[in-house]
């Protein structure tokens, strides 16, 4: 079973930044595409960025583009995901995702997510 735990979620004022982290358990991360999700209370789970199994390939939303920056640490077997600048409209319980081999394939296991609050 691919489980995954996400952490790093928090209440932070607006301009601040945080770093969620996702690790695996009972597997080995390198061998997947990883992604990160969120949901806002009463709105549809968006998809936030994506980085190959090599970390040589990202992608984001153009809605967190310039400020998260997704990296992984195959040794540690945990992907995180750098956000700067944070705005209220990133509140949300955010999700990290095991895609398969790359981020064009659906997710196939999800963590529980971590709430992140933005708010002065």
């Amino acid at each position: 079973q691919l489980q995954l735990v996400e952490s790093g979620g928090g209440l932070v004022q607006p301009g601040g930044s945080l770093r969620l982290s996702c690790a695996a358990s009972g597997f080995t991360l390198d061998g997947y595409a990883i992604g990160w999700f969120r949901q806002a209370p009463g709105k549809e789970r968006e998809g936030v960025s994506c980085i190959s199994t090599s970390g040589g390939s990202t992608n984001y939303a153009d809605s967190v583009k310039g400020r998260n920056t997704i990296s992984r640490d195959n040794a540690k077997n945990t992907v995180y995901l750098q956000m700067n600048n944070l705005k209220p409209e990133d509140t949300a319980v955010y999700y990290c995702s095991v895609h398969g081999f790359g981020c064009s394939e659906p997710p196939v296991s999800w963590g529980r997510g971590t709430q992140v609050t933005v708010s002065s």
